[in-house]
């Protein structure tokens, strides 16, 4: 097996990309990415998956390749947080997302036991390195980007959780990956899209962004991601923490001593690659203190960084000490995980078995959270009842709408329920406006899935429609619990967290009185419902 002293500058260069693919075999050009390149890694999308026995066979085949190369066994990677965002859905045990392991009862343990099966799984299909936890502290209602990706606005809440999570992938042998570093959570524009500014002095974000941060760095986690966010308080020129030696540097190995692996989020993001040029940018990440970089799907760049990484150290913009304290991390960090005397892995039947599930719907029951039923409208009556579901659409590169047909029409009918169950695409709410009316006539009560209804106008305009028949009217937000914001006079309003089948499931039951509403809010929805809130019986 390779080390440091026998690798060539390029294969140690190579060892700092992290490259994404399209297709789901593997193709020419990642081949050569691994055999000529000698590449780090690759990250898996929703585009590299048809299956769980699909994944499995990619991963190994992918070892395979660059086993026979001799290229050091890669780095296979992914986003599974759970809950909205998740490449893999179908066939595992998907676990919900942050926010609603933070509003159920079982307290930080949910999310150990959550990571821990998710880990497990993952290392089944041969995947060694997970984009999670997220450790934003979303206490910025506006924000469109993180949400419930988050386990709430609270600093110390965040930290418990997130650590718990931590520790669970790395139980499970799989990198976990502590981010947006140093926090996303206080934003109001996407980093997909452009360049998020967050103002706040000093003192603020020691004080809130970065607690959680802290706490997995005191507890030893593997990997942090670093974010596209300009923070002035931090950097005296105006660059993203990615590219800033003055956070990955000087705050974040110096000042908080942090040891471990420093990746980049996705350098191809807008708020990089419209700015800075992703194949510059990926030297400006190395200088900064970066050791592995981001760069999701196209060939000429990551092509591209490649060679500007090792031109800038022919040409003495970069050491080669430099690269070698990254290669060094990463290949340490390589032998913890057992990369280097790799295993088979144990393949798609050890993913989504019925021990597994059966936690994963443990956690989404207990989830679901019942903010206020004024009017006493559960549990539902068993009469004709109009069930809308905003179906969510692809919004930026994080996550994927919810997977198949579910809605939550389909899972109250599946529990009887007399149901009209229409379904209806988030871009094209203004044309159905009139068919959901007409539909509405003939009910006797409504239930409404909003999806960040707050980004979203229309949905608004369309509960107020309905609300205007005078009929029972129940809204369930389907995304960010934030929707009751902009529907202060929903008189029965219930945070699910997220639009995936199990959360429908268990919505679906607990607005038929089958299951009890156990959640609480992770954030404050107006003075009226702080964080913590649940609506009590009886009220």
């Amino acid at each position: 097996m390779k080390d440091l002293k026998t690798m060539s500058l390029k294969e140690k260069i190579g060892q700092l990309l992290l490259c994404g693919f399209f297709g789901t075999e593997p193709t020419a050009e990642l081949e050569a990415l691994i055999a000529e390149h000698q590449i780090g890694g690759v990250i898996y999308f929703a585009r590299n998956v048809a299956n769980t026995k699909q994944v499995a066979a990619l991963s190994q085949r992918l070892q395979e390749i660059a086993a026979g190369s001799g290229t050091l066994p890669l780095w296979v990677s992914i986003d599974q947080e759970g809950g909205m965002v998740a490449r893999i859905t179908e066939g595992v045990a998907l676990m919900p997302g942050q926010m609603a392991l933070a509003a159920g009862t079982e307290g930080p343990q949910a999310a150990y036991d959550a990571a821990l099966i998710s880990g497990t799984e993952l290392r089944h299909l041969g995947i060694n390195l997970n984009f999670a936890p997220d450790l934003d502290v979303n206490n910025n209602p506006d924000n469109p980007v993180i949400g419930v990706r988050s386990f709430g606005e609270s600093p110390e809440l965040v930290a418990s959780y997130g650590v718990k999570a931590m520790q669970g992938f790395q139980d499970a042998n799989v990198v976990a990956t502590a981010k947006h570093f140093p926090g996303h959570g206080d934003t109001n524009v996407d980093s997909h899209l452009d360049l998020p500014t967050i103002t706040h002095d000093e003192a603020r974000i020691r004080a809130v962004e970065l607690v959680p941060f802290i706490a997995v760095i005191e507890n030893g986690v593997d990997a942090i991601m670093s974010s596209h966010i300009y923070f002035p308080a931090l950097e005296p020129e105006k660059l993203p923490v990615t590219l800033s030696r003055s956070v990955l540097t000087g705050l974040l190995r110096e000042e908080l001593g942090y040891q471990g692996v420093i990746m980049t989020d996705c350098m191809e993001m807008n708020a990089i690659s419209e700015h800075y040029g992703t194949v510059e940018a990926a030297v400006m990440a190395v200088e900064a203190g970066a050791d592995l970089v981001l760069i999701s799907h196209r060939l000429d760049r990551q092509i591209g960084a490649i060679e500007a990484i090792e031109r800038a150290v022919r040409e003495g913009r970069l050491t080669e000490a430099r690269i070698d304290a990254s290669v060094k991390r990463l290949l340490a960090l390589k032998e913890r995980r057992g990369l280097l005397a790799p295993q088979a892995a144990g393949g798609a039947a050890a993913v989504g078995t019925a021990e597994h599930s059966a936690v994963a719907q443990r956690l989404s029951e207990a989830s679901i959270t019942l903010v206020k039923d004024e009017q006493s409208l559960l549990p539902l009556k068993p009469v004709r009842t109009l069930a809308v579901t905003v179906a969510a659409a692809v919004s930026s590169g994080v996550d994927e709408s919810y997977a198949g047909p579910a809605s939550l029409g389909a899972a109250l009918a599946e529990h009887g329920l007399n149901v009209l169950d229409r379904v209806l695409p988030l871009q094209e709410l203004a044309q159905h406006r009139d068919a959901v009316l007409a539909d509405a006539q003939a009910a006797e009560q409504i239930v409404i899935g909003t999806y960040n209804a707050r980004f979203h106008p229309a949905q608004v305009e369309l509960v107020r429609d309905l609300q205007a028949l005078g009929k029972p009217l129940v809204v369930v937000a389907l995304r960010v619990p934030y929707d009751l914001l902009e529907l202060p006079d929903a008189s029965t309003f219930i945070a699910a967290y997220e639009s995936r089948p199990l959360a429908l499931a268990s919505t679906a039951r607990c607005l038929l009185g089958e299951l009890p509403f156990q959640g609480r809010l992770p954030v404050t929805l107006g003075p009226d419902y702080p964080a913590g809130w649940r609506w009590e019986s009886g009220r």
